[in-house]
């Protein structure tokens, strides 16, 4: 019996878990996932320090001329202490002398040889950075399940870190299963198709920042199947497209089950790609998708993303979703949950309008979806709708309604 898209999302999070982790160069992190906490060792900035070029003043001078000849730069290792009735010049950077109350601004002073008019409205401890007001000794600066950006990098930098614990990359392995189908780079007879759906899986998975492998096509044999299959069980995760419906070659499942497959779940309430498996072999996960290019590809999107992000140690590993607006009148069966592929132009959501399950064309043209309750046979205009995106990445940590009602 097929069962919900939510028990299935709840399946994925309960049986699926982080893979183990690695030491790599910050320089080699971008984008992988860190698998534990990173603590400040010290202050940033480590000491006191002017945010300005300028004068490095005592609030008592203010109007006043003051004496002024020393400077302070950036890099120096400053142990002035400043006194009344004088300014020390300093650069951006550069540590404050003790006795400091603010930095006036160079532009803000009249200069006479070592003379230093002051403005009469300083204020107090205007354009200083103290030490520790960007992050403090002992605190949390990076989170376990956090993905690395390049702005990750410049936090691991700042601290002096020069490797990085994460996550190790997935490793996914995909095959195609039919007799009918052929690789892109291989001549085709007139009653052949091309295999659309490998190609697609291993680029998807490779933007999801996986390492994958091509095992081939396999036959539409209980023993062509079970050599692939054995081929690729040393990969995290196994995807596989077509032979898991009902026909008489239909033979994908019967080949995992003889290779002590166990099923989660085989069979989601939804529209398209109800016939959708999912299980594991001892510790590599597998994913039996619909022949079907488009239902492939809203599968993909909708479960196996969140197994990639489970697997790759990622604390946003649930769907994250925009509310935004139709931008058009759309009319649809009701009676199933339904995913609707369409475009996002910034204000408002336009689905495609064609999008049959077998239909290789909207894919390119998709950068979001919604999913309707059983219920809805018309969205309006205007009215508000639960978005997901595929060309970009928006993920929650905590499970959110996904349907549009």
């Amino acid at each position: 019996m097929a069962i919900s898209i939510i028990e299935a999302l709840k399946t994925i999070d309960k049986e699926i878990s982080s893979l183990p982790s690695e030491i790599i160069p910050i320089e080699e992190s971008l984008g992988k996932i860190v698998s534990c906490d990173y603590v400040a060792q010290f202050d940033l900035p480590r000491f006191d320090n002017s945010a300005m070029d300028g004068y490095a003043v005592r609030l008592c001078d203010a109007g006043t001329t003051v004496q002024s000849d020393r400077v302070i730069y950036a890099g120096d290792e400053s142990n002035y202490i400043l006194q009344d009735t004088q300014a020390i010049r300093i650069m951006t950077g550069a540590p404050v002398p003790v006795g400091c109350e603010a930095i006036v601004p160079i532009e803000d002073v009249e200069v006479d040889s070592d003379r230093v008019s002051l403005p009469s409205n300083i204020r107090p401890v205007a354009h200083i950075r103290y030490a520790g007001e960007d992050i403090k000794k002992s605190k949390t600066y990076i989170s376990k399940g956090e993905r690395i950006t390049a702005y990750t990098l410049a936090l691991f930098a700042s601290q002096g870190l020069s490797h990085v614990t994460v996550t190790r990359p997935v490793r996914i392995a995909v095959f195609g299963t039919g007799d009918e189908l052929r690789p892109h780079y291989e001549h085709i007879s007139a009653h052949q198709l091309y295999n659309s759906n490998a190609p697609m899986f291993l680029a998807r998975a490779q933007e999801l920042g996986c390492v994958v492998s091509y095992i081939g096509g396999s036959g539409d044999t209980i023993d062509s199947l079970k050599s692939c299959i054995s081929q690729a069980l040393s990969a995290d995760l196994i995807i596989t497209s077509g032979g898991v419906s009902v026909g008489d070659k239909d033979f994908t499942k019967e080949a995992f089950a003889e290779l002590g497959m166990q099923t989660y779940f085989s069979g989601i309430n939804i529209k398209p790609g109800k016939p959708t498996t999912i299980g594991k072999i001892g510790h590599t996960t597998i994913v039996n998708l619909p022949g079907n290019p488009l239902a492939a590809m809203v599968n993909y999107e909708i479960f196996v993303k969140p197994i990639i992000l489970k697997l790759s140690g990622a604390a946003a590993h649930y769907h994250g979703v925009i509310e935004t607006k139709m931008g058009v009148d759309h009319k649809q069966k009701a009676g199933k949950y339904t995913v609707i592929l369409g475009q996002f132009n910034g204000s408002s959501f336009i689905p495609l309008p064609q999008q049959s399950p077998g239909m290789v064309s909207p894919l390119p043209k998709a950068d979001a979806f919604i999913i309707t309750l059983p219920e809805v046979s018309l969205l309006k205009k205007d009215q508000k709708v639960k978005m997901i995106g595929i060309k970009w990445g928006i993920n929650s940590a905590e499970q959110v309604d996904i349907f549009t009602s």
